[in-house]
């Protein structure tokens, strides 16, 4: 590995591919549905244009793409596990594939911990982040002054994209649904599924009040473990300085190994016409984030959701954030080129 590895800062292939995510420029449009789980991004999919047929890569990382027109729009859905490292993959190699603006929404199922029914979907203003404190000591709780847990200040997404998402979840929930749609509500996002969000296992986390805690903050509704890294990335974006020093993004020989899952074009464009160690986002383009949060679980109740309401739910939520992000306006300067792209209709 050492003889072939040109500059471990940015790991990515001659031929320009991100190093977890196995894709290049032209496999990954700037509108993008994030989730979590790879059969919910086949579900979104199904909602796709036929023309022209999707592209799909899966990464030996894990990560699946899918990439095609929706409405006409081009568009991605992209699986990405679960926890805000990779979130970090996925926002900071999608960046570094595309020219022009992105728009983000995250498709993702949660924990609610006011008293609304599972099925419910929640979509967050803003985020905090819960984190467990690895320096408390855990065996002699005693001895430290400092908390378990950490939770920050809130960050914000886009408030109008914000409110697109709601009104678009709002016009396509079927009519004899009965779930709500809650919005300008506060979720949490947690660096663990245990104990940094209050549950209770054989380990001793010393969580007992976590819960307590966020329900202090006002608005606090879901609990999950990604959105806030994805609008905290979305919001340092947003500062960045025009005196910033752009830096070149080193390749490395290193094959990348991305499964194709279907037949594809070769993209040319992003591949062989730009300069391979040139940043493809100016300092001027803007990430725009947002997210739709299916409640599968109640934390007070107990309550689980049922396979069926999450074949149900994860449809017409698919529909909703889907129209939420054509519905969103990208200038025609700030999209990535469709010539030779997986989303060009030849």
């Amino acid at each position: 590995m050492k003889d072939v590895l040109k500059d471990a800062n940015f790991p990515r292939t001659s031929d320009l591919r991100v190093y977890h995510l196995g894709l290049r420029p032209g496999e990954v449009a700037n509108r993008i549905v994030t989730v979590g789980s790879p059969s919910r991004a086949r579900t979104v999919a199904q909602l796709l244009d036929n023309v022209p047929k999707p592209f799909k890569l899966e990464s030996e990382r894990g990560f699946l793409t899918i990439t095609g027109r929706y409405k006409g729009t081009p568009v991605s859905i992209m699986s990405i596990g679960m926890g805000s490292p990779n979130m970090d993959f996925f926002v900071r190699e999608t960046r570094e594939c595309l020219s022009g603006d992105m728009l983000i929404i995250r498709l993702g199922s949660c924990g609610c911990l006011i008293d609304a029914p599972v099925g419910t979907v929640v979509v967050p203003k803003a985020c905090v982040a819960v984190t467990r404190n690895v320096d408390f000591d855990f065996v002699n709780p005693d001895t430290c002054v400092d908390p378990p847990y950490r939770i920050s200040k809130p960050v914000y997404g886009d408030p109008e994209f914000h409110i697109q998402v709601k009104k678009s979840l709002e016009a396509a929930k079927p009519m004899h649904s009965e779930c709500a749609i809650l919005g300008d509500t506060v979720n949490a996002s947690a660096d663990s599924f245990y104990s940094s969000q209050g549950r209770l296992t054989s380990f001793p986390d010393h969580n007992d009040i976590v819960i307590e805690q966020l329900l202090t903050i006002p608005d606090m509704t879901t609990l999950e473990m990604e959105t806030h890294h994805l609008y905290h990335l979305a919001a340092c974006w947003g500062r960045r300085k025009e005196t910033q020093r752009t830096f070149d993004s080193p390749l490395t020989t290193s094959p990348v190994s991305p499964k194709l899952l279907q037949s594809s074009p070769v993209v040319q464009t992003g591949a062989t016409s730009m300069d391979s160690t040139s940043p493809l986002a100016g300092l001027d383009t803007v990430i725009r984030v947002s997210a739709a949060h299916m409640v599968f679980a109640n934390r007070s109740s107990r309550d689980f959701i049922s396979p069926e309401q999450v074949s149900e739910l994860e449809k017409w939520t698919g529909k909703g954030v889907l129209d939420a992000l054509v519905e969103t306006n990208i200038s025609s300067d700030r999209h990535h080129p469709e010539k030779d792209s997986v989303w060009e209709i030849r």
